[in-house]
């Protein structure tokens, strides 16, 4: 996977450490910004990075598009799910992406997912300042670009983080305007990522159980992201380019859209289809399948309308597990031999996190034969 170059950020007159430390401590977000009636984007929110400028789409003609997998009947028919297996499979090699419907939960829960996401953001400053942190130990976390210091430049998202896996949170520690749908989601989008995972080994070649069997699914993140309407989208980025620090990753986007994934060099937007929900691999995913799945870039520009309304599930092992992950042994061989070396989760996100995402992907750091500088 190349790498798009990165423009080297110009001298600027402010003074970007103490601008991102006030911002920080309003505890307000980009969500006070737009209520304080900004007209023009802060400094710290321009972009100045080239694979992160908020172009337009490059698949003009929509000739390429996120494949859309239909999981009715996979526990009845048994033909259907060889089909539906084969596609999962396909689309994990060749995209990293994917919608899929009939996944067994409903719009109205959807719906009302995205709603708490909502509410919740759309509090009054002062209530939502008593959960705003950058302790990733708590439960529930309420802040404003989790690279705000680590990142080349702000992104203009606000999120929150809920911890639903290993264990349920204590209801009290999640605000009242969200934690029961956040409680009641986990549950189902839980179910659907086991049957995912059972998709995926199956498309390795593998027994279903292999993946589950291996912690994939063992932490479970719901992040509600917030996208406040921006003054000037053209200098800014709703989310810069990433891939996800996961296995899997299964998100609700609203009718708005705005999610893009570079494929073959081109960014091709997800559109959004009624009832559908956006699945793609992560990085983990990725390294343990030896590159058979591809964890590949997205992002979202920043927009004029809104605010846009999204919330990610974030399948992972537990951050406390020191178990080693490297490629499957089954899936090696003499003609396939390893190409990343093992790390654990903790490991890999301290990794991941330091590199605040500047437009290189981290698993470049666990390849056994990486490519000589100047070469």
């Amino acid at each position: 996977m190349s790498t798009p170059s990165v423009a080297a950020e110009p001298e600027t007159i402010y003074d970007r450490k103490t601008e991102v430390k006030a911002f920080d401590e309003s505890k307000a977000g980009v969500k006070g910004l737009v209520d304080a009636g900004v007209s023009k984007v802060p400094p710290i929110f321009v972009n100045h990075q080239v694979h992160n400028r908020p172009k337009p789409c490059t698949d003009q003609k929509g000739q390429l598009g996120v494949p859309v997998i239909d999981l009715g009947g996979i526990e009845q028919d048994g033909e259907k799910r060889k089909e539906v297996v084969k596609k999962i499979g396909d689309a994990c090699q060749n995209w990293g992406f994917f919608q899929i419907v009939n996944h067994g939960i409903s719009q109205s829960m959807m719906d009302d997912v995205l709603d708490g996401v909502r509410k919740f953001n759309e509090l009054d400053t002062e209530t939502k300042k008593k959960y705003y942190t950058r302790d990733y130990s708590n439960k529930f976390i309420f802040n404003s670009n989790h690279f705000l210091y680590a990142g080349p430049v702000t992104n203009w998202r606000d999120s929150i983080t809920c911890t639903m896996a290993p264990e349920l949170p204590d209801p009290d520690a999640l605000p009242s305007i969200c934690r029961d749908v956040m409680i009641e989601y986990s549950k189902h989008v839980m179910k659907l990522g086991l049957t995912l995972f059972e998709l995926a080994s199956e498309a390795l070649g593998l027994s279903p159980n292999h993946l589950k069997e291996m912690d994939c699914a063992e932490q479970l993140l719901l992040i509600g992201h917030y996208y406040p309407p921006c003054p000037e989208p053209e200098v800014a980025i709703g989310f810069g380019m990433h891939a996800d620090n996961d296995f899997l990753t299964v998100l609700i986007q609203d009718p708005l859209g705005g999610l893009q994934v570079l494929h073959e060099d081109q960014w091709v937007d997800v559109p959004h289809v009624p009832g559908a929900l956006v699945i793609n691999t992560g990085d983990f995913l990725q390294l343990v399948s030896n590159d058979k799945f591809k964890s590949v870039y997205h992002r979202v520009p920043a927009q004029s309308v809104g605010s846009r309304v999204s919330t990610a599930a974030f399948f992972r092992s537990d951050l406390n597990n020191m178990r080693l992950y490297g490629p499957i042994k089954e899936l090696l061989s003499e003609e396939n031999p390893p190409i990343y070396g093992e790390t654990t989760s903790q490991d890999y996100l301290k990794c991941y996190y330091t590199q605040g995402q500047d437009g290189s992907h981290v698993l470049e750091h666990y390849k056994l034969n990486k490519p000589l500088k100047g070469n």
